[in-house]
C-alpha cells in the first residue's frame, strides 16, 4: 500500500450525528501533534498505535450505506496525514457527499501551511466545513454544535466565513 492510499486510523464510526451535519461516516486518524488537556480522544495522539487502512475499504463501508450524507475526517489529526485524506476525498465527492474536518490547527495556520505542503492545500480545497483550533479545556462548551470549546468556529470553506 502505498502513502496516498493509505491512512493510519484511531477507528471510524459507521454512523454519527455529532461529527457535523446529518448522518455521517466518522474516519479518526490517529496522531496529534497537538496533545490538547482535557482532549476527548486522548487515545489518538500517539503516531505510533492504531492501523493501517486502505482508503478502498473505507470507501467500501461508506458505500454499504445509503443514509449517509456525508463524511468527517477527525482524529488525532487530519492534517498530519494530509495526501491520503486528500484522495480518500477525492472517492468521497464522486459520491456527492459532504466533507467535514477537524483540526486543531486555525484555519490561519493551515492556509500558511498550505503554502509549502501542496497536500494540506488540495485537502482544504476540497473539504466543506472545517472545524479549527485546539480544544481548550477553560472554554469548553458542552452545548456548542459540533464544537468542543468556544474557541473553535464552523467555517465553510469556499466562503472563508464562520457561522
Amino acid at each position: 500500500m502505498s502513502e496516498e492510499t493509505t491512512l493510519r486510523l484511531a477507528g471510524v464510526i459507521r454512523e454519527s450525528i455529532v461529527d457535523g451535519p446529518g448522518i455521517r461516516f466518522a474516519v479518526f486518524s490517529q496522531g496529534c501533534p497537538h496533545h490538547c488537556k482535557g482532549c476527548h480522544n486522548e487515545q489518538t495522539h500517539d503516531f505510533n498505535l492504531g492501523y493501517d487502512c486502505d482508503i478502498n475499504k473505507i470507501i467500501y463501508e461508506i458505500d454499504k450505506n445509503p443514509l449517509i450524507s456525508g463524511v468527517t475526517f477527525t482524529g488525532g489529526e487530519p492534517f498530519c496525514q494530509a495526501k491520503a485524506f486528500y484522495e480518500l476525498g477525492l472517492l468521497i465527492k464522486e459520491r456527492d457527499l459532504n466533507i467535514v474536518a477537524y483540526s486543531g490547527y486555525t484555519f490561519e495556520q493551515l492556509k500558511e501551511m498550505a503554502k509549502d505542503d501542496e497536500s494540506i492545500s488540495n485537502l482544504l480545497g476540497i473539504i466543506d466545513i472545517l472545524i479549527d483550533g485546539p480544544f481548550i479545556l477553560e472554554e469548553k462548551d458542552l452545548t456548542l454544535e459540533f464544537r468542543g470549546s468556544k474557541n473553535q468556529r464552523i467555517i465553510k470553506m469556499g466562503q472563508n466565513n464562520s457561522i
